[in-house]
This record gives structure tokens, sequence and C-alpha cells, in this order.
């Protein structure tokens, strides 16, 4: 594998056998990953979109060690995640939502010290590393309540906190801001730039287009276990033919009729401007459109690029779709 990537995989499959049967009397296999293959390199931001059930989860589990591959390869930091596991784990940091992972008898400070010392943290470099994250996330007048009464914006940021206590050279993050409010999600762009700057590879799994295009550096696609694409953000409408967009002001109805009815124009819809957009298929059947416009007199006239919402919409649908 690439010596210069820190998350390689290399035809990575997942399956699951569940209790029911098939018409044979077997049981009914599910695939959650299906032969992806996917590079990651040092110091990266990598975004992994995709609606739920994709298999987003299911990788960041297998990269972090806790659950096996059913094939395949996975590698982090030079190390098997199979043959390798404990050198694996001594250079990740995973925030998984929810209230996976938190103990909510205990209260902050006592949830970061347990893992702070499965990290190997003692003493005085314990209670430093504890005052900067509790404090860095907001939580020092709360560090002695139990989590338990937290609300779910609050756990969040116990767990952020908790995925960085060893310093990892790694950090996955699965739904970071789900939960967290604007005030909260700014601040967590914050911190993956702070965490950019320190030379951290960052892999965050979302369903969120805006926290993507906002803070990847690149941006993989998964839906139904397979990977679809990876772009830059700002490079995701080359992936779509249906990326040339025409808009419009004042069209007489009629003109609108007749451009709807050319073989490549896939939408017009209104915008809340005053505009009418005409979706094209491709770039031909753009310039008919910008033809017809100007043979009616239509002058205000725009041509507009795609966002990562049409983008993903494209790809995978509007299935889980989230946006901000």
């Amino acid at each position: 594998m690439a010596s210069n990537s820190c998350i390689e995989i290399r035809g990575l499959t997942r399956t699951f056998t569940g209790r029911a049967k098939t018409a044979d009397g077997t049981r009914k296999v599910s695939v959650a990953l299906d032969d992806v293959a996917l590079s990651v390199g040092y110091g990266e931001v990598r975004g992994l979109l995709g609606p739920n059930g994709a298999g987003k989860t299911t990788l960041c589990k297998i990269i972090s060690t806790i659950l096996l591959p059913t094939s395949g390869e996975v590698r982090v930091c030079g190390h098997d995640v199979v043959s390798e596991a404990r050198a694996v784990r001594a250079r990740i940091g995973i925030v998984f939502g929810g209230d996976r992972g938190l103990y909510g008898r205990l209260t902050v400070r006592q949830n970061l010290q347990h893992w702070g010392a499965l990290y190997g943290l003692r003493g005085q470099a314990l209670n430093t590393r504890l005052d900067e994250l509790i404090g860095r996330f907001g939580m020092t007048a709360r560090q002695h309540d139990r989590v338990e009464g937290f609300s779910r914006g609050m756990k969040q940021r116990v767990h952020l906190a908790r995925g960085l206590i060893g310093d990892p050279p790694v950090v996955l993050l699965d739904e970071p801001t789900d939960g967290i409010d604007p005030v909260g999600a700014r601040d967590f762009r914050t911190l993956v730039e702070q965490l950019r700057r320190a030379g951290k590879t960052i892999l965050i799994t979302t369903h969120d287009m805006a926290e993507a295009e906002q803070v990847c550096d690149q941006v993989s696609f998964i839906d139904n276990g397979r990977l679809i694409a990876t772009e830059p953000p700002s490079a995701l409408g080359s992936l779509v033919s249906r990326c040339e967009r025409v808009d419009a002001w004042q069209v007489p109805q009629q003109v609108r009729e007749r451009i709807s009815r050319l073989a490549g124009v896939r939408l017009v819809e209104e915008l809340p401007d005053g505009y009418l957009r005409f979706h094209a298929d491709d770039q031909a059947t753009a310039g008919e459109i910008l033809l017809s416009l100007v043979q009616a007199g239509v002058t205000r006239v725009r041509n507009t690029v795609p966002d990562l919402e049409e983008v993903y919409l494209h790809l995978i649908g509007d299935r889980g779709m989230k946006v901000h």
C-alpha cells in the first residue's frame, strides 16, 4: 500500500448474517460495505458523505478495530487493523455520537479521566490535558455534573473531548455535529481547522452537506456500502452531466413551455428571487436554452454552477439528506 497514505483501504467488504432465512433455508446476508477502496493522506480532512445506512459508521468501526472486515485490507499509519490492532488503537481518537462510549453516572471530568488513563496519561499530565479540553469545549462550569443529565449537544461536546484526550494523530468523527446548536457547530469548524494546522488526519462522516463543504479537503460519497466518487468540494459539480443551469428573468409563458419541451431539459423551477431556472443535461442543451431566450428578447440571463446539495441529490438521492 502507498506509504504516503495515513488511512489506506483496499477491497474492503463487510457482511452481516441476519436471523431471517431465505427460501432455501439459509440465513439472509446483508452487505454493509462492498469492495471499498479509499486513501486518506497524512494531514488531510476527508469527508465521508452519505445518507443514514450508507455504511459510514461501519467503515469507521472497522478503521478503529471495533469490527473485523469480512474481506479486504485496512491500514492506519501503516498498521493493519486486524493483525496490529493495538498499534492502530494507540493512534486514533474516535467520536461516535449519542450515548455510545459515555458513562452516564460519571461526571464530565470522570469520563475523561477514565479515557485518558486508557491512553496512558497519569498525574499532572492527565489533569493538564483534562483542563485544556474541558475549557476548549466550554464545559468548565459543568465538569463535575453527571453526563446522564446532559442535553444531546452537551453530550456531543464530551464525545469530542474524549476523542482528543490522547492527542492522537488520526481522528474519526462520526456525525460530530449531530444535536449541536449553531454556535457549537461554528466552534466545531474552528476545532477542525486547529486540528488541521496541528497536522492531524481527520475522517468526518456526515449527511450534512454544508458541513462537508466547509471543513473538508475532499469528500467521498458512499451509498449502499459502495464508494461512488471522491472529489474536492469545489469540484464535485464536474461529476454530474446535468450540472448546466440557466436562470432567466421574465420569461414569457409560451417561451417557457417551448424550452421545457426540449429533449435535454429535465427540470424547470421557479426561484425565490423571481428567476426561472432551466436544468439541462449537457452544454449543448444549455446552448439551445440560451438561444431560445435571446431570440425571445429575454435579456436578464445568468449561468450558475451546482452546489454540493445538487451533486448529492444526483449521486445519492434525497434519502437522509440534511441541509442547513
